[in-house]
């Protein structure tokens, strides 16, 4: 079977999965609050919020396309994805801090401004504007993720004193919106770009409303809010370095959390190249990536109730990425690359990603301290983008069709090493009761 009715067959059917998942889930729901004001307050949020992840999503499936379609080769792309992580793990350690000090509403209205100069830049084929786009799309990244959460928190909790039990009813419901934003954003551009016809930049130039509209709402709905931490930069990183040095459970989920999110990094990269000579629709592949995320999240929330260590689902999830890398060694032979079996192997890596980011965000409410978490997130970032960036700069240096199998070679040692410090960190907290399952807490209560 060709890769491109493969994938139409693999979207259907996971869909189907997901649809009866959550269905035979629905059980479980939260209960839902009915207070006017605070159901108001949260469509508000959730209208700027939503526009804004769209915007984010549909840029997804087509960015290496688009480089491609203008002509550049494997290593030049390359650079140009090195440039927004850089400038991801650069900006976003001062977007805290950026945040307390000049308001919350400002650098989301920054978001949307920023981010809309970014997807312009797609327009010119000239590496240097190119470039200029991806920094400014890493930089957005980092203040779409920080800045209208830290908001929304800021609002709930200080303007409105509504109950703090409330913000998970917020947040829940956002994730699960968040991934059929991300599916959508999917299928949307596939239609723009492929069905259409309107070129590999069609996505980028449909984001642009969205932004519009997200900066519009917020600029005349949000009310303006500011942090009450002063603390410089430097301290709150110097904080941060003493935190993870006085820890070995700290020290070993950082390790865990910089090799395998840095292997996501390489795979954002990695996955077109791998596809497109084959010809799929890679909106529809993008869309079975996240469906394939969502059904790894709802298994797990599902499984954790039953189960007492998340530890446990870290390390599943490293082992199934592991199985996933090992594979596309041998899918990805020179001369012999089996598609299909890699476009398999993707499916069970994005499985892995959609297990282990609600579990390692467990194990990090419970290990890191609330009041330095800032920092010792920025060290944890640093490590995972450095080894994403000289991966991807391996590519930069083999232009071959080799060097796709290399960088395999290299995630699954990166995992294997991951998969060590998994092994170590459930040995050392294998008694600690804090690190339960939230709903097996409850239960023995």
């Amino acid at each position: 079977m060709a890769v491109k009715e493969f994938v139409y067959l693999a979207f259907t059917a996971l869909a189907v999965i997901y649809a009866l998942m959550h269905f035979i889930l629905s059980t479980n729901k939260q209960e839902i609050v009915n207070n006017p004001t605070f159901r108001n307050f949260q469509k508000r949020y959730f209208l700027a919020y939503f526009l804004a992840l769209g915007a984010d999503w549909l840029q997804g499936p087509y960015l290496y396309k688009l480089y491609s379609h203008y002509g550049f080769l494997e290593p030049q792309i390359a650079v140009l994805y090195v440039c927004g992580f850089a400038a991801s793990v650069v900006f976003g350690a001062l977007t805290h801090t950026l945040a307390d000090r000049y308001g919350r509403k400002k650098l989301c209205i920054a978001f949307c401004l920023v981010y809309s100069v970014s997807c312009f830049t797609k327009l010119s084929r000239s590496y240097g504007v190119l470039i200029f786009g991806r920094i400014l799309g890493g930089i957005s990244t980092s203040l779409l993720f920080t800045a209208f959460e830290a908001w929304y928190v800021n609002e709930h909790v200080e303007t409105h004193d509504f109950p703090k039990e409330w913000l998970t009813t917020t947040f829940s419901t956002a994730s699960f919106w968040n991934g059929i934003f991300a599916i959508s954003a999917g299928i949307v551009a596939n239609i723009f770009a492929g069905v259409f016809d309107f070129g590999p930049v069609s996505p980028f130039i449909l984001a642009i409303p969205f932004l519009v509209a997200s900066g519009a709402i917020v600029a005349i709905s949000w009310n303006e809010n500011y942090g009450e931490n002063k603390r410089s930069f430097s301290r709150t990183c110097s904080e941060g370095a003493k935190n993870i040095g006085g820890s070995r459970r700290i020290v070993l989920i950082g390790a865990m959390q910089s090799l395998f999110e840095s292997v996501m990094y390489i795979f954002i990269f990695i996955w077109t190249p791998v596809l497109d000579p084959h010809s799929p629709p890679l909106g529809l592949v993008f869309s079975t990536f996240m469906i394939c995320i969502m059904i790894g999240t709802t298994f797990y929330q599902y499984v954790s109730r039953f189960t007492q260590s998340a530890s446990l689902f870290v390390n599943a999830s490293i082992v199934l990425a592991l199985i996933s890398t090992i594979i596309c060694v041998g899918s990805t032979k020179p001369g012999d690359e089996q598609p299909t079996v890699s476009y398999v192997a993707f499916l069970l890596l994005e499985l892995a990603c959609g297990m282990y980011f609600p579990a390692m965000g467990f194990l990090r409410g419970r290990i890191l301290p609330e009041a330095h978490t800032v920092g010792i997130m920025n060290w944890f970032r640093l490590p995972m983008n450095l080894i994403a960036c000289v991966g991807l700069m391996v590519l930069h240096g083999d232009p071959s069709t080799s060097g796709t199998r290399h960088m395999f070679i290299i995630c699954s040692g990166l995992l294997a090493l991951a998969l060590f410090c998994g092994i170590r960190f459930a040995a050392l907290t294998k008694d600690d009761e804090n690190l339960k399952s939230a709903h097996i807490n409850e239960e023995s209560a």
